[in-house]
Order: C-alpha cells, then structure tokens, then sequence
C-alpha cells in the first residue's frame, strides 16, 4: 500500500494576514492608494509657511511641491504670458519632490499639471500665507488664486493663511487646523469644483476655539497713498490703508477669527450674479 505523504503546506499559510494598511478611521493610506497632493504658494518656495504646510500633510498622500522661487503676494490671478517659464527641481524639503517656478502662482498649477505630475493630483493645498486672506482680500490673494486655479482644473483645492506676517511667525495651531481640513477634504466625496478659503487667527494653539463654516465678510480696504520724492525729485507712491468691516453678522469670516475661530469659506470662481441676473431678466424685457 501507498503511503499518503502529508500535505505540503502552503507557502506563507501560517503567516498573519495582512490587514488594511492602517484602521478605516485614519487618513494614512496604502502606497497604491495615496493621493497625489500638490501643494503651492505665493510667498515662496523656500517660506516656513509651505514648510510648515509640507509638515501637517507629508504622510497623507504623494506629495509634491511646485511654488515660485521669489514672492508673489497680491498677485492674484495672473499669469505669465510676455516670458518663458522655467522650472528647476530643488532639494529643500527632505524626502519631497520639489520644484521652483519663476513664475506666479497661477502658473505653478498649470505647469504641475501639464509638465511635472502630467496629470490632475487629487487635491491642490495652497499656503500656508504669512497674513490675512479673509473677506475682500481673497479677490487679491495669489495663496487663493492658485487654490481657485487648481478648481478650475477640477482638483479640489484649499488656500491656508495664517493671520501672522512675522517671518518667525508659530505655525503650530495652524498645522493642526491644516491636518483636520485636509483630511475631511480627502474623507469627504467633494466636487470637483471644490475650493475652501481657510484663514487661521494668530493665536497660541489652546486658545483656537475649533472651525467655523463662514461666508465672506463685507469689509475692504479704505486705502491712501504716501507720495515722496526720489532724489531726482520724482514723485513715487507707497500703498497703505486700513482694513475696515462693515459687516456686523456673526455667521462671517471676519467674525470667526476676531472670536479665535478658523474661518472656512466656500468659494467659488462662477462670479455671476444670479440675484442681478434674475432682477434684469425681468426688468429688462
């Protein structure tokens, strides 16, 4: 009679089974799954606000960093048409790709997407700002221009700003506020038009109170312009002014940070007044 041997046992059938690579409940997510997430600025690639960026997300997907080799604050939404562009990859940021752009912020997403991710990234992080970009100063923001851009293109996107222009500025709270919007933001099935204009108050960490969704406060800028002479005895102008609100609702950016909350705002690039378009579409027969 034939002996039956034993079964030959699988190979790897005692070993453990390997579980997901973290619990449901957390934003880290298996290398074949990791979202690209692009990330840009206007104040610079080499600013501690990016750097700080850079910090808060750097285990929650690929990421990549494409910002302008100089500052570009209150560039708003333009681009670079009467010269080349270039990029040049840099190695200030350890473990991260990065690249520096001499052009605006604008156009460090278009060439992201079109010349170094040669696709969409899954969502586009635009900051962290040295000072305000709430209410009005979002129409001049270059942080919020390349986060509307990024919509544009059909990537979810938001622009961080911290209320703080000190170049030693303590990002710790804003790191925080960072990580909890960016990973609703990847949790959450959002439009592809998505865009968050998140504003952060400059003070300690335990005295953040959490977020608020908001709108846009009504406030501006009552400006002035300092005219001096240069030494030839030519007129030039310095910009100044004072920010004022004239917005007195409590359901306000404005409002959210003057009470120690981070301010959220939806917004969105469609500038069509559809209240206007209604009221003409009448009036106007």
């Amino acid at each position: 009679m034939t002996k039956k041997l034993p079964a030959r046992k699988k190979k790897g059938a005692n070993a453990p089974k390997k579980g997901p690579a973290t619990s449901p409940t957390s934003a880290k997510v298996s290398a074949k799954e990791r979202p690209v997430i692009l990330i840009t600025n206007d104040d610079g690639v080499t600013a501690p606000g990016i750097l700080n960026l850079v910090e808060a997300v750097k285990d929650l997907g690929k990421i990549v960093v494409v910002a302008p080799d100089k500052p570009q604050s209150g560039m708003g939404h333009a681009i670079t048409i009467g010269q080349p562009l270039r990029l040049h990859k840099i190695h200030t940021i350890d473990n991260v790709e990065t690249w520096s752009c001499t052009g605006t912020p604008v156009d460090c997403v278009k060439l992201a997407v079109d010349k170094v991710l040669h696709r969409k990234p899954d969502i586009c992080l635009s900051g962290i700002n040295h000072g305000a970009n709430h209410s009005i100063n979002v129409i001049y923001s270059g942080t919020m221009s390349a986060a509307v851009e990024a919509a544009i293109e059909s990537i979810p996107s938001v622009g961080f700003s911290l209320l703080d222009y000190r170049i030693d500025a303590d990002f710790t709270g804003a790191r925080k506020y960072v990580r909890i919007i960016v990973e609703k933001m990847l949790k959450t099935k959002l439009d592809k038009h998505t865009v968050l204009n998140v504003n952060i108050p400059a003070v300690a960490p335990e005295l953040l109170k959490g977020f608020k969704i908001c709108k846009q406060a009504y406030a501006k800028y009552e400006e002035d312009f300092i005219e001096r002479n240069d030494p030839h005895g030519r007129h030039y102008y310095w910009l100044t002014g004072q920010f004022v609100n004239f917005d007195k609702a409590k359901d306000t950016d404005v409002w959210a940070l003057d009470n120690n909350f981070v301010s959220v705002v939806p917004v969105q690039f469609d500038l069509t007044n559809y209240v206007l378009k209604a009221k003409l579409e009448k009036l106007w027969k």
